[in-house]
């Protein structure tokens, strides 16, 4: 049998806050979703997002409750190169949106920065680090 991810799903609070910091960050979401109840995107290697309110959530499992703590999920994408893990994390930053861990050159060989999304959810930025 064959397993493949049909989507990563994202429980949110304020669709619209969520869907700003995903475009900021890149994602292709069509307009006039802000208010819409379930939204999908498809990343540009064919991944799936999807956003829900909690309410609609509820509305198939009534006893969902919103977890409390840290992030309930966290995401990755690769930007390409350092620079441009530097360069969005700075635009999401100055857009108003939650710095987590800075830019930084880790051990594994990777420029790596974390975000938080407006739920909470940590989104990481990361490029392979340049070698001569």
């Amino acid at each position: 049998m064959r397993l493949t991810l049909g989507f990563i799903g994202i429980v949110t609070r304020d669709m619209a806050a969520s869907l700003a910091f995903y475009r900021a960050l890149g994602v292709d979401i069509a307009d006039g979703q802000d208010s819409a109840p379930h939204v999908d995107a498809t990343l540009d290697d064919g991944t799936a997002l999807a956003w829900d309110t909690i309410e609609t959530i509820r509305g198939f499992d009534p006893d969902y409750a919103v977890p409390e703590g840290g992030h309930r999920i966290a995401l990755a994408f690769d930007k390409g190169s350092p620079g441009d893990v530097d360069a969005t994390f700075a635009k999401l930053v100055e857009a108003g949106h939650t710095a987590h861990v800075p830019p930084w050159d880790a051990h594994w060989g990777q420029r790596y920065a974390t975000l938080l999304d407006p739920d909470g959810n940590s989104v990481d930025l990361y490029a392979e680090l340049e070698t001569n």
